[in-house]
């Protein structure tokens, strides 16, 4: 199986969303006819509900099957059901609300008020990934799994300098004390969202140029988690202008860095 790594470059946030949005919609046709099935992993954040909602707005929405498409998430906020901070209230309202989809389908970490402590649900989303796991892998085959990456180069709830980024053994965690609030959520390990056929990171804004520029210069994972990302398959980042600001000139050669209008993903 081939592993690549690719930068596709987009002049701002708005064309960013459209852009990803449609090569998803491609690629999850692709993958449908390919395995009859596919498996999504979800991100939060800023660009992980733009991204959603322009595949809710876009035409090729309806072309797709959902009923052969599963949902899980990178990370989740240790809120309440519902509470708008959650990845998954965000994600339900941008897009998968309007699918139809069946309960079945989708896989939401456990909520703050669901009758259990942090290291029990983290307990629990292990338990359902294994169920869901072929191979004995202990978690499903991620077709794609989307990530936002933030300005101090974490990755879901993986930050910079903790005990998560190291973890190898466990399929997910309990974060406490996090630097961003709220300080308790619940994460992949980055063996599992390393496990994904396709990683599509998609970073937008000033804030991010730093991280992104390290990360593409190969800083270490355990100072800058983003850089330990890869997928089997392939590897995207999908930046826009303010983002590679800092990406260093020697990366962005012709092989590496790509513009919006290359090969499909």
């Amino acid at each position: 199986m081939t592993n690549e790594r690719r930068v596709l470059l987009h002049p701002d946030k708005e064309a960013l969303a459209g852009s990803v949005a449609a090569r998803f919609l491609t690629k999850l046709i692709d993958v449908l006819d390919d395995q009859g099935e596919a498996t999504i992993v979800l991100t939060g954040g800023t660009m992980g509900s733009a991204v959603l909602a322009a595949i809710q707005a876009s035409p090729a929405r309806d072309s797709v099957d959902w009923k052969r498409v599963s949902f899980w998430w990178g990370d989740e906020r240790w809120l309440p059901k519902g509470d708008p901070e959650r990845n998954e209230t965000q994600s339900r309202a941008a897009l998968l609300d309007s699918l139809q989809l069946e309960p079945s389908q989708v896989h939401p970490f456990p909520a703050s008020d669901e009758g259990m402590t942090l290291d029990e649900a983290a307990e629990r989303y292990a338990a359902e990934l294994a169920e869901h796991s072929s191979d004995g892998s202990g978690v499903p085959r991620f077709d794609i799994t989307f990530l936002g990456v933030g300005p101090d180069g974490h990755i879901a709830s993986l930050f910079p300098g903790r005990e998560g980024i190291r973890e190898r053994e466990r399929t997910v965690i309990a974060v406490r004390n996090s630097p961003k609030p709220p300080p308790e959520r619940l994460s992949l390990t980055l063996p599992v969202i390393n496990s994904s056929l396709r990683i599509w990171s998609v970073v937008a804004g000033p804030d991010k140029a730093s991280a992104l520029g390290l990360t593409l210069a190969g800083a270490s994972q355990l100072e800058v988690p983003a850089a330990g990302v890869q997928g089997r398959k392939r590897t995207v980042f999908f930046v826009d202008d303010e983002a590679a600001a800092e990406v260093p000139e020697n990366l962005t050669s012709p092989g590496l860095f790509w513009t919006s209008a290359d090969a499909a993903t």
